[in-house]
């Protein structure tokens, strides 16, 4: 694939904690000059990112719950309703692994529903992001299962922060449990252009990279 085809399917993404300003104001410069997807960034630069995007076609995306997913529910709704009145068009939302390993499913089922209802309430994309290092394939299942019952937008492999990201069994599995409206977001340990092209051909259809710079290097223009 050609390098434009890739960059349109990649969050370029900045969340490490110790971030300066300075990195979320290239990667808005970078993201726009590649046509990314859109810029994945901390909640607290959500305002002055989506500012910087306004007119290039690329989004601003934020994370929810981040980054192991045991805020309250109450709390990602806040959240989410504070990412989208500074500017957010997609949000990452981690779900309650801790919940997900209870196998409490009602508890995950009502976690999710809450900041979807509100997010497509408001026009935008939710992706869930499973933390799949963590889950046995059963709990991936379910996950997929309930994400397309709910009907979010996407479902996402990793948040970076976990002890693995994505890989192509995963994506895998996941192509082969969520229904035909929901699509896969890989993200953590993207690398290079091959591994990204492996995820794509296993059912990926949008990437979370910290270096994109790299892996469109690897690309023919």
């Amino acid at each position: 694939m050609k390098k434009e085809e890739i960059a349109a399917c990649i969050d370029h993404t900045v969340l490490a904690p110790q971030s300066p300003r300075s990195a979320f104001v290239e990667a808005c410069d970078f993201a726009i000059a590649h046509h990314c997807a859109s810029v994945c960034i901390c909640p607290f630069f959500v305002r002055e990112c989506s500012d910087r995007l306004r007119g290039s076609g690329v989004k601003t995306c934020t994370v929810i719950g981040f980054p192991h997913g045991t805020h309250t529910t109450d709390a990602k709704v806040f959240e989410a309703r504070i990412a989208m009145e500074d500017g957010a068009d997609e949000l990452d939302m981690v779900v309650n692994v801790a919940k997900v390993k209870e196998h409490d499913w009602d508890y995950v089922r009502t976690d999710i529903e809450a900041v979807c209802k509100v997010v497509h309430a408001a026009n935008r994309l939710l992706k869930v992001i499973f933390e799949t290092c963590f889950l046995t394939e059963e709990e991936k299942i379910r996950l997929c299962e309930l994400c397309t019952a709910i009907g979010v937008d996407f479902v996402k492999t990793s948040t970076g922060f976990g002890t693995g990201g994505a890989t192509v069994e995963d994506i895998a599995l996941m192509k082969a449990h969520v229904g035909p409206n929901v699509r896969i977001k890989a993200s953590g340990g993207i690398h290079d252009a091959a591994g990204l092209l492996a995820l794509r051909e296993a059912g990926a259809t949008r990437f979370g990279c910290s270096r994109t710079a790299a892996i469109l290097a690897g690309l023919p223009d």
